[in-house]
């Protein structure tokens, strides 16, 4: 078996553009993957073009050995743009090698260690308590979801004293545990917002009382050695990782005990062959993976191999996936869970070509704050 074509697909997810990657082979199998291409996202189908070139003619089941190779091809460690293209093509190798034998990707890799995935969703959009208690019930009536995500800011963190925006988070979670249900699990994502430690840590030991699932992302991801001393500050559980490249990089983390749990995205950091030795360091530091997926429903597919078949899952992050018809089934939470697909081959899941002949790309970008001096701070 050999690969001999190779395709990308610009699509969207709602508001969001997502990328799709096809690869062909000569016996007619298809695998697919999704980039992680929130910007700049037309620079990845020229990126995949050109690496596609270093693979094809080469046996997909090769896994390890054609990542290896496109990652010597870069020279120097590749950054976001590399990895986002080497994951998808990554996703393209697992699907090709399952389909193959006919068996799910999680049967590649030693088997599922359990028998469904918990998920959670994030919530952004509530202003009060009652109106966040509102959208979670409605979550939970709807798919059974117990764990949630949302902001700790409100009011603005550039604006404010930083003791009020501490007292007004702290009291909205406060607030927030009083009304919902006792068996919701809420996390809280800082979005890597906040540039000092110090003040990282008032603010998670200020929300460490109410017992948030994880204060995830307090800082900014570059000193990495600085999450050490917040982790070893803060007294709830800390998560973070969604931006960190590779097992080299989550080695340091986890080195200096960064983390509680781990949240690397599986199109970010190579794909699934990186994210298992990822989880693996981790393992041997009794932390927890909890995977970053903002993407679309392919990525989601991907993420729930890994996380069944990874025994130091604790939760993965889901988006449903109302605006994204490329994929014809998609896997959909039931009583707070995404059950596997045992007599699905690869993925589990229908591309629909279709729809992504459409070329449905639209332009996406981040919000990018400013304080009251005119400088943009971070997001």
């Amino acid at each position: 078996m050999k690969i001999e074509r190779f395709r990308a697909y610009m699509s969207r997810d709602k508001d969001r553009p997502r990328l799709l990657v096809a690869i062909d082979t000569d016996q007619g199998i298809t695998g697919w993957g999704e980039c992680y291409n929130h910007g700049p996202d037309k620079a990845l189908p020229p990126l995949l073009d050109y690496l596609f070139t270093f693979i094809k003619g080469h046996d997909p089941r090769r896994i390890e050995f054609l990542i290896l190779y496109l990652l010597q091809q870069t020279r120097f460690p590749p950054g976001a743009l590399g990895l986002a293209a080497i994951s998808a093509i990554d996703h393209c190798l697992w699907d090709i090698s399952a389909k193959v034998l006919g068996v799910p990707v999680y049967m590649l890799l030693g088997g599922n260690a359990r028998d469904r995935v918990r998920v959670y969703a994030g919530v952004y959009t509530a202003p009060d308590p009652a109106a966040a208690r509102d959208q979670l019930d409605a979550l939970n009536a709807k798919w059974g979801l117990t764990a949630f995500k949302l902001s700790p800011f409100r009011v603005d963190l550039h604006a404010h004293r930083w003791g009020e925006v501490v007292r007004t988070s702290a009291e909205y979670f406060r607030k927030l545990r009083e009304t919902v249900r006792a068996d919701y699990e809420i996390a809280f994502d800082a979005h890597a917002k906040i540039f000092e430690p110090k003040q990282a840590i008032q603010l998670g030991n200020a929300l460490a009382p109410y017992d948030p699932l994880f204060f995830e992302e307090p800082i900014r991801p570059e000193n990495i050695e600085a999450m050490g001393e917040v982790n070893r500050e803060t007294a709830c559980t800390v998560a973070t990782g969604e931006s960190l490249y590779s097992r080299f990089e989550f080695l340091r983390l986890l080195t200096v005990k960064g983390a509680d749990i781990i949240q690397p995205d599986i199109c970010v950091v190579g794909g699934l062959l990186e994210m298992r030795k990822i989880a693996a360091i981790a393992e041997a530091h009794y932390v927890t993976v909890a995977p970053h997926n903002p993407m679309g429903p392919l990525a989601t597919a991907v993420n729930l191999h890994f996380s069944a078949s990874q025994p130091n899952f604790r939760i993965l992050e889901y988006r449903l996936p109302d605006g994204a018809s490329y994929v014809r089934d998609p896997y959909l939470p039931k009583d707070g869970y995404l059950n596997l697909r045992p007599d699905r081959p690869g993925w589990g899941v229908e591309i629909d070509e279709e729809v992504l002949k459409q070329d449905g790309y639209i332009h996406w970008e981040r919000k990018v704050p400013f304080r009251p001096d005119g400088s943009s701070a971070y997001v």
